[in-house]
């Protein structure tokens, strides 16, 4: 009998570094590793698994689709892709049409392609802001306004400009013939969680308007109801061109979205744009019990309570200095820069979280977490942070 491998020893390659704990099962907002240790889940899987960990109702329809139809190509037609497309046409605002893919960064690219089409030749430049984040693909990086992560992976794809984030004079001046879009988050949540305000976004669909570029917002992490409306743009009073999202869409089985209006949509005609395993059976099924449970539990009023509770009690933290976000998607920004000694001693007390930056903590938790949970989850950061805090 073949002995059991290690995960410390499989043939991973170290993208991720080391990986401290091994997580074998999750319910709701806990998951337990190999040692039968219990952790109280406030990250989500970078705000994935916003429904918790194996809801019953997604459980279901995974089983149920893979037991009927796994797999047939977007040749063919399959269920229930429109009946999904439908609903995240409505809950975006209407007057729209969706391309089904496997990730935020290919939501992205599917942007991308769909803005150069759009654009035509000449006019392909894709304006963006530093601090944001867009993917890992080589065009979805360049995209993201991090230049440290572009450095070792030079020449990448041109076509890509970045602007002071919140600056709309900044985006303004950077607009010339070549650009065709405006890509942004509602808020920045790989940069720290940074949100944007109803002025600026106000601003940029105005330049978009009148120098006639598709704006597109990246809801990737905010979609679904984690700000505390379906889509983070939907506080800041703008309709964009394009929305692509991911994430919280399947609940952990990877799905993501591109979503144009109508007339931007058109751009695309068959052979321009595709996928193989894009909005599969089993990827769509999942989006579909997932959305019904998100409308049914009214997650985005969820987020709103959850979230104003979880602000409260973070602001009251020794060692706090302000806390910033929307609904669920929350910083805690720390007196000291120790977010990550914070965050490896938090998991060792059972509570994960992450560094979003040298000092600064991101808290993304289950759109259906419960008040106790919230309550058990600062309790742990109040000895954690007061262990750190007096740590030589």
């Amino acid at each position: 009998m073949t002995p059991p491998v290690e995960l410390s020893s499989t043939r991973l390659m170290t993208t991720y570094g080391t990986q401290p704990v091994t997580f074998v099962r999750g319910e709701g907002s806990r998951l337990w590793d190999d040692q039968g240790r219990s952790y109280l889940d406030f990250l989500c899987g970078l705000a994935v698994t916003s429904l918790g960990h194996a809801h019953p109702a997604v459980a279901e329809a995974i089983c149920a689709q893979a037991r009927t139809l796994l797999h047939v190509s977007n040749l063919y037609g399959t269920e229930p892709q429109r009946e999904v497309a439908a609903t995240l046409d409505r809950l975006i605002g209407g007057g729209g049409r969706v391309f089904f893919c496997n990730s935020g960064a290919e939501a992205n690219e599917a942007a991308i392609k769909l803005a150069r089409k759009w654009g035509g030749y000449g006019k392909h430049v894709v304006v963006s802001a530093y601090g944001s984040f867009h993917g890992r693909t080589l065009a979805t990086l360049h995209a993201t306004g991090q230049p440290a992560k572009h450095e070792p992976f030079q020449p990448l794809p041109e076509g890509f400009r970045h602007v002071a984030w919140h600056d709309a004079a900044a985006l303004e001046a950077a607009i010339d013939p070549s650009v065709a879009a405006v890509l942004l988050e509602a808020v920045q949540g790989e940069g720290g969680v940074n949100p944007a305000s109803a002025e600026y976004f106000a601003a940029v669909r105005r330049i978009c308007d009148e120098r006639g570029l598709l704006f597109i917002v990246d809801e990737v992490q905010t979609g679904l109801g984690r700000t505390g409306r379906w889509f983070g743009f939907q506080h800041l009073d703008v309709q964009p061109d394009v929305v692509t999202m991911a994430k919280a869409l399947g609940n952990g089985v990877p799905i993501g979205a591109c979503w144009a209006r109508d007339e931007v949509a058109a751009a695309f005609v068959p052979g321009d744009h595709a996928t193989t395993f894009g909005g599969q059976p089993l990827a769509v099924a999942a989006a579909r019990a997932v959305l019904a449970v998100m409308q049914a539990e009214d997650v985005p009023a969820r987020a709103v309570a959850a979230g104003a509770h979880l602000t409260r009690a973070l602001a009251a933290l020794d060692g706090v200095r302000d806390v910033r976000g929307a609904g669920l998607l929350v910083a805690a920004e720390l007196e000291q820069p120790h977010a990550k000694a914070v965050a490896a001693a938090a998991l060792d007390a059972g509570l994960v979280i992450n560094a979003v930056t040298d000092s600064a903590l991101r808290l993304a938790p289950s759109l259906l977490v419960s008040g106790e949970e919230i309550d058990e989850a600062v309790a742990i950061l109040v000895r954690v942070l007061a262990a750190v805090g007096t740590a030589p």
